[in-house]
């Protein structure tokens, strides 16, 4: 690992920042920990494009912690359909009640503290002392440690947690070291932006970089190589055979999905693993003679390391009132106000007119 000159790596970023990075953004006009808290949690693998609208619609509901911490679960999941990552959305039902009942409905100041809430890990953590408080603390979310990799030319492997910790304490030896009030929220944005806007994944703007004199995988010539890590996730296939059960007056019955796992504690279509456990489900309904089947049009809905092939049936007739103990009928008019996956509502969207 080269020395870059760290003396002066945060003034290059804090000045670039003041001229050339986002500062309009709804959440950067505020030091209010919880719309900070709010965004940071929605930014996660989130582009801030989609996250716009639905920050404006979270804050116009629960417009202060005690607001959301005081909301049910299916209204915070609700709202969330549609961002995706819905554990995101449990950690900050979840945090918000922790921050009234233990803190007052005061966020922590220090990062230390705040990383001790549901779903504050310790970069997020960071980012709302560094902006709220302006605690000379780092940073390392996926875009800062692209950037700080290269710049460095940080060879050792991430998968490795020792070497991680090795990066933090790099990250914490660039920090400013004056006018923290006002340097830190501006160098933590600083890198941020560069992440999102020059030192990007491919094909880096390096030219454009203020740090470009000073970054080693410039000078190298190979950029693309950092940051290493070695150990991936594998990607797995999956396909769910989905019912869809016509009820009185269009409704369709829903159940919760288990605990853990994915769209943890949403509504969802009963799921199935395979044809048979379907049909032999269905044939439970009633007399098949006054039950009708439709095979929906199947799609792909892609996570971050799975790909899920859904397989929609279409089930009318003579169903009984409750087709099993653990589940609802809900009609159209209710599916905005709970929490439902996003491949499910543009399911049911688009086969409203069947339903009805």
């Amino acid at each position: 690992m080269s020395d870059v000159g760290k003396e002066s790596v945060a003034e290059l970023v804090v000045a670039w920042q003041a001229a050339h990075g986002r500062n309009h953004l709804p959440w950067q006009q505020t030091r209010d920990p919880y719309k900070v808290w709010l965004s940071e949690i929605m930014l996660q693998q989130t582009q801030v494009a989609t996250v716009l609208d639905y920050y404006a619609r979270f804050l116009a509901r629960f417009p202060d912690v005690a607001a959301l911490a005081a909301a049910s679960q299916d209204e915070v999941m609700g709202l969330w359909s549609g961002l995706g990552y819905y554990t995101r959305a449990r950690n900050l039902h979840r945090c918000a009640q922790q921050v009234v009942a233990e803190h007052g409905g005061a966020f922590p100041c220090t990062a230390d503290m705040l990383a001790t809430l549901p779903g504050i890990g310790r970069s997020t953590a960071g980012a709302i002392a560094a902006f709220c408080f302006s605690e000379r603390v780092p940073i390392l979310d996926a875009n800062v440690r692209r950037v700080l990799t290269r710049l460095l030319g940080f060879e050792k492997d991430l998968a490795s947690a020792a070497n991680e910790r090795l990066l933090w304490s790099a990250a914490e030896s660039l920090l400013p070291q004056k006018n923290l009030r006002d340097a830190m929220p501006r160098y933590t944005q600083g890198l941020m932006d560069l992440g999102a806007s020059i030192c990007t994944p491919r094909a880096p703007r390096c030219s454009q970089c203020p740090l470009a004199s000073r970054c080693v995988a410039y000078q190298a010539g190979d950029p693309e190589r950092y940051p290493v890590k070695t150990r991936r996730l594998a990607r797995r296939s999956e396909s769910w055979q989905l019912l869809l059960l016509r009820g009185p007056e269009g409704r369709v019955w829903l159940q919760r999905r288990p605990a853990s796992g994915i769209w943890a504690g949403m509504h969802c279509v009963p799921v199935f693993a395979d044809d048979a456990s379907l049909s032999s489900y269905v044939a439970s309904l009633g007399d098949a003679s006054r039950v009708s089947c439709n095979t929906l049009q199947p799609f792909l809905h892609v996570l971050t390391h799975r790909d899920l092939h859904l397989h929609p049936i279409l089930v009318t007739g003579e169903i009984a009132e409750r087709p099993t103990e653990e589940g609802e009928w809900f009609g159209p008019d209710q599916w905005a106000a709970i929490g439902l996956p996003a491949p499910i509502r543009k399911l049911l969207d688009s086969t409203q007119a069947q339903l009805w």
